[in-house]
């Protein structure tokens, strides 16, 4: 067990979002593409702006309104959907498990026959890589779009106490991400369970009087390396190893 854990802390990850400003098709002047995590929990720090995130989960739907100082946070199996009413709505998004959710564990809520299938799904989302902006913001838009009018079939069929839309959804979901839980496992024991062993070495040489470990501080500091790439709420600054 190393008294040295040395990602960023609790093994988060953390991204900056800009929220789409396209229209959207329930006539809201921006937002984001539906979806929900299936092992992780995120968080949102609002930086600017104003807006709402809304949910939907087994107990109904929700909306949470977004403005500067603003923390929210929701678990996974949490169907989400950022709206940006105001104009320029800013987000420092921090999501468990080193920032698992842009890197795998999310299933947007697409219709039902796009989620049968691995392959199907992927193509279903896929953004353009190496595409012109303008393509690339097309496809984006287009998936957007389409899992924004599933979502709003899935919030009408909760209103109305039908529960089996939501419940097939989260079944596909499952098993779409089911080929990928031993990559994922292994980022947990890379990331979060490393860091709290680092923790519990730590306590543990502490309370025994022993603070070796106190001589291996550092400090790292890093930049985006990516900057307006196309996500699934808006455009994303990604930073590295976090």
């Amino acid at each position: 067990m190393s008294a040295t854990y040395e990602g960023f802390p609790a093994a988060v990850g953390v991204s900056r979002l800009r929220v789409y400003d396209w229209p959207t098709v329930d006539g809201r002047p921006g937002g984001g593409t539906p979806h929900l995590h299936l092992a992780c929990s995120e968080g949102y720090v609002v930086t600017a702006g104003r807006g709402a995130v809304q949910t939907l989960t087994t107990s109904g739907y929700r909306e949470t309104p977004l403005e500067p100082g603003v923390v929210a946070w929701f678990t996974p199996g949490t169907i989400h959907r950022l709206v940006d009413d105001g104009g320029g709505l800013e987000i420092t998004v921090v999501m468990q498990n080193s920032g698992l959710p842009e890197a795998g564990d999310a299933v947007l809520t697409l219709p039902q026959d796009r989620l049968t299938d691995p392959a199907v799904y992927a193509e279903a989302v896929r953004i353009p890589s190496g595409a012109p902006e303008a393509e690339q913001a097309e496809a984006a838009r287009a998936r957007r779009d389409l899992a924004t009018r599933r979502f709003l079939e899935l919030r009408e069929a909760d209103a109305a106490g039908d529960p089996e839309p939501l419940a097939a959804f989260q079944r596909a979901a499952a098993a779409l991400v089911r080929p990928r839980l031993d990559e994922w496992e292994q980022r947990r024991r890379d990331g979060a369970q490393a860091a709290a062993a680092a923790t519990q070495h730590q306590l543990r040489a502490l309370r025994e009087r022993d603070g070796r470990h106190l001589a291996e501080a550092r400090v790292t500091a890093t930049g985006p390396t990516a900057r307006g790439r196309f996500g699934m709420c808006g455009r994303l600054d990604v930073y590295p190893g976090i």
